[in-house]
């Protein structure tokens, strides 16, 4: 029988015949600072560390710091994905992420909040450099946040995909209808969008926007509360073409 094949082999625990996964499991920081610093520390045991929440800030920079290490893509997105990694180092490395991985991490329930707004942050900042199919990718996929940014940039189609996004939210839809340079085809998208045109502060959000048709200001408006007219009614920067609709729509409710 040889060595390799005998019983007490067999059914040795891994952590015996590696005893680098033992001190992977340590609880005391300074074994797992040596443990980093190790030269002969793979890849694939640094992103088995790297899977434990509790690590500090500090062990992360030191990771971080090692330039082998830091050689792997694997490890950098595991060190950008850490709950403790601290901003600085999470926005360095985030620049480095494939486009995907941004994606995944944005939703990702494990992921902290910070780290899921940088990485919607990230994804924002690269729109204007993206190519037009991984934008059409993104308006059906992408996060709320992303989604909004891809409503207010358009082009058209893009911004019709964003649209029907399904985690895309009305404080999103608002967001790009503040934006008085919002170009006049979007606005008509959102006015004309079956789930979205229904939502009385879109409408209302819409009605201020001055871009809006003027058709569809005349459909809103009969259906808006007093308050609401009166309200518009004392915006100064409101579209001409809508005031007169509004105060057409007021005589006319005086009448009856």
């Amino acid at each position: 029988m040889t060595r390799e094949d005998s019983p007490d082999r067999k059914s040795a625990p891994t952590t015996l015949l590696n005893p680098i996964l033992t001190l992977l499991g340590s609880a005391n920081e300074q074994v797992l600072r040596e443990l980093v610093q190790d030269s002969t520390l793979d890849e694939t045991q640094v992103c088995l560390l790297l899977e434990r929440k509790e690590l500090s800030n500090a062990l992360l920079e030191l990771i971080a710091k090692q330039k082998t290490l830091l050689a792997s893509y694997r490890v950098r997105r595991a060190l950008a994905a850490h709950p403790h990694a601290p901003r600085g180092l999470a926005m360095r490395l985030l620049r480095e992420l494939h486009l995907m991985d941004l994606v995944q991490m944005s939703f990702s329930p494990s992921s902290p909040q910070h780290l899921r707004v940088l990485a919607d942050e990230r994804l924002l900042a690269q729109l204007p450099q993206l190519p037009l199919g991984q934008r059409m990718m993104l308006a059906r996929r992408a996060s709320a946040r992303v989604a909004g940014g891809l409503l207010a940039r358009g082009p058209e189609l893009v911004s019709r995909l964003a649209l029907n996004n399904p985690f895309l939210i009305e404080a999103q839809v608002l967001k790009a209808l503040s934006r008085e340079g919002l170009p006049a085809r979007i606005v008509a998208l959102i006015a004309k969008h079956e789930k979205w045109a229904k939502c009385g502060n879109v409408r209302l959000a819409l009605l201020r926007h001055p871009r809006v048709p003027l058709d569809i200001a005349a459909e809103f408006l009969p259906d808006l509360p007093r308050r609401d007219l009166d309200d518009l009614l004392a915006l100064s920067r409101l579209a001409g073409g809508v005031r007169t609709l509004q105060r057409g729509e007021l005589a006319r409710r005086e009448r009856r």
